[in-house]
């Protein structure tokens, strides 16, 4: 009886042996990994190499100056961005894509602090007409990064210089904005505008409410310009206030009515591609049916 009992426990007894010995085989492998990549120079550079890719401060788990600033001033100001919540998602929607991102600002005003903060850890530069202005901000939020540009056009000279656009080659040419000779070409902008390429452009300046105010006919164009002439990819242009005749017209015809992807309310979107990794592209595509 006692045999048959032996003989009945001796193969259970020998699955319980493999099951822990199985068991702690693989809590040894799993500490063991564990104790690796922690230890591994080739894991540690690696993270390292994310961090710094990331742009991430020192210590993560704080709240970054520029987000900290944003956070109070919309916190304590009863000045709002000049873009309703409806238009603010439409470049935000892209930001949460595209970010960290390079990303370029016609105009320095209440919501910039907004746009730095959605484009965290990318770089975010402003373009602005008053220098006076420039220092006024500057002392409220020092962490921007802005320019003064200045234009030698006038919201009454946009019919003009729609008119000679259409009849000049040079305006339909693909090259550095500073090399046109289109009259549309912002050629005196600062030399580090032109030698970053622009994932994402907003136009929302100059002003252009009134007859003598310089007009966004030059910023739409650089614009196009710019994204055009990237080496590869493609670039996001926004531009604000199309309800009014200049911006309207011209972001169809610089920024290409085939280029369009949504408008909501007073802001459009278009998707500008390389035209330098695809040579042959016409300025401006086909029409996209409606």
């Amino acid at each position: 009886m006692r045999g048959a009992i032996a003989k009945l426990q001796s193969p259970v007894n020998l699955k319980l042996t493999i099951f822990t010995f199985l068991c702690f085989f693989f809590v040894f492998l799993i500490v063991h990994s564990s104790f690796s990549s922690s230890s591994s120079p080739s894991s540690s550079d690696s993270i390292m190499s994310y961090v710094k890719t990331q742009n991430c401060p020192s210590n993560c788990n704080k709240i970054p100056p520029s987000l900290s600033d944003a956070i109070i001033h919309y916190a304590t100001s009863n000045i709002t961005p000049q873009q309703t919540a409806k238009e603010i998602s439409v470049t935000d929607r892209i930001l949460r894509r595209k970010s960290p991102s390079n990303f370029l600002v016609f105009g320095l005003g209440y919501d910039s602090p907004m746009w730095a903060s959605l484009n965290h850890g990318g770089r975010t530069v402003f373009l602005e007409e008053n220098q006076g202005w420039i220092t006024q901000i500057k002392k409220e939020f020092p962490t921007l990064e802005s320019y003064l540009a200045t234009y030698d056009t006038k919201v009454r000279h946009a019919e003009e210089l729609m008119t000679k656009a259409a009849t000049m080659e040079a305006c339909s040419s693909v090259v550095d904005p500073r090399e046109s000779k289109c009259d549309l070409a912002l050629k005196s902008l600062p030399k580090e505008i032109y030698e970053v390429e622009w994932d994402l452009i907003m136009v929302d300046a100059p002003t252009g409410y009134h007859d003598e105010a310089p007009g966004r006919m030059s910023a739409i164009y650089t614009a196009g310009l710019m994204g055009r002439n990237r080496e590869n990819g493609e670039t996001d242009v926004f531009v604000h206030d199309v309800d009014r005749v200049v911006e309207d017209k011209f972001s169809m015809e610089f920024l290409c009515q085939g280029y369009m992807v949504e408008q909501q309310g007073r802001l459009r979107h278009f998707t500008i591609p390389s035209h330098k990794a695809r040579l042959g592209r016409p300025f401006c595509p086909p029409t996209k049916p409606t």
